[in-house]
């Protein structure tokens, strides 16, 4: 089993701090229960004894009647024998109703360590703003990245590329590694994205209207990397017989995002300073799910390689924009630790003519933040203080 180490870290120093909720949130099947149990066989190894961890998963009818939060507080505290800490371990908690309150009740005690997780992220900014307020720390769990494939399939440097291929079509939810033929991992993808609909949005968000719900995903997902337009979108469902009103369609998508299916990433103006709330887009989580969504049946490259250097970022812990200029546009403004990266994404760099307007696209910034153009080419098209960068360079860096 592959050991998440770059998530493990990030939690590591938080496995014994009592007044703070530890939350891992992101998309189902993405690994947040496997990153749990390896949490818990480091804390086993640090001397906690089996009997003070107390883990639930929510997805198991085993805990079935654990529906409220005074249901789950009571379970939990008749588990407990002595004054020693107690690690809590509650797998897609969110199926608790009010939750939050029942871990309130259990941290205010000072005997417990607690870790949830949830496929929601209203769970994080809306659910836990009262009870729990300033007293969580939230870690997105992301699916795979590419430097993890290539760990469990053990791929060669020379076979990237064909592993970048295989990724841009299936994506890289963890458990679709185990299936070989493709209709498996058609199915496979198709299932995880019913469970998402089911439980995330019907179930907790409360759509009912799934026709129109797809088909807006369908949209976003097949015009993602352009700019995102509430016109276009509601003329394509009346078109095509679903006509939803303004404030639906923005229910849905912020739907969407809520579930993990697709992030949305606003503009910032490089001149003016400032984020602008229009004109943004949206990325897919995940490529598999943008495959079984989507009617075309050939891979977009260019919005393919776009997509995952995107979700690269995200893992690598960057806050993401899309850079607007005086003459157009950035594709990423990648900011961490107060500095910032400028990012050009560009399949194919071969064409000079190509090479001209992505190099050119930074010609309008006055700064002196770092420049990069990220391409597929091995050559190195450096220039003008612009640094080239190929694309397994960039997926298997920790350090950019």
């Amino acid at each position: 089993m592959l050991k998440r180490e770059y998530y493990l870290k990030k939690v590591r120093d938080f496995y014994h701090t009592k007044s703070l909720i530890k939350i891992l949130c992101g998309l189902r099947r993405s690994g947040k229960s496997v990153i749990l149990h390896q949490i818990i066989e480091e804390i086993k190894s640090c001397g906690v004894k089996e009997d003070h961890i107390i883990f639930i998963n929510f997805e198991s009818l085993d805990y079935a009647d654990i529906t409220d939060a005074k249901a789950l507080d009571n379970y939990i505290k008749n588990l407990v024998k002595d004054k020693e800490t107690y690690y809590v371990f509650l797998d897609e908690v969110q199926k608790v109703d009010e939750f939050e309150k029942a871990i309130n009740s259990l941290r205010i005690t000072d005997n417990f360590s607690i870790f949830i997780t949830g496929s929601n992220s209203k769970m994080t900014f809306l659910e836990l703003s009262t009870d729990l307020s300033g007293r969580y720390v939230s870690f997105r769990v992301n699916p795979l990245s590419f430097k993890e494939v290539v760990q469990i399939t053990n791929t060669e440097k020379e076979n990237y590329f064909d592993l970048l291929m295989d990724i841009f079509e299936w994506g890289t939810l963890p458990q679709r590694f185990s299936f070989s033929s493709d209709d498996s991992k058609e199915n496979y993808i198709r299932d995880v994205y019913d469970s998402i609909l089911l439980k995330d949005v019907v179930d907790r968000l409360g759509i009912t209207d799934i026709t129109s719900f797809n088909k807006i995903l369908q949209y976003v997902l097949e015009t993602e990397t352009r700019e995102f337009s509430a016109t276009n979108v509601l003329d394509y469902l009346d078109k095509n017989g679903n006509k939803i009103a303004t404030d639906t369609l923005y229910k849905y998508l912020e739907a969407l995002c809520g579930a993990f299916i697709v992030n949305r990433v606003y503009r910032y103006d490089i001149n003016g300073k400032a984020v602008l709330k229009t004109l943004n887009k949206f990325y897919a989580t995940d490529l598999g799910v943008k495959k079984i969504k989507t009617n075309s049946k050939e891979i977009n490259y260019s919005q393919a390689f776009e997509n995952l250097i995107f979700n690269e970022l995200l893992r690598k812990g960057y806050e993401v924009f899309i850079g607007k200029t005086s003459t157009g546009e950035i594709d990423f403004i990648a900011s961490k630790n107060n500095s910032i990266k400028y990012i050009q994404a560009c399949y194919d760099l071969s064409n000079e003519e190509t090479r001209n307007r992505e190099f050119n696209a930074f010609n309008t910034i006055d700064d002196n933040y770092p420049k990069y153009v990220i391409s597929n080419n091995k050559e190195d098209y450096s220039q003008k203080g612009i640094k080239h960068i190929n694309i397994f360079d960039f997926l298997m860096d920790d350090n950019f």
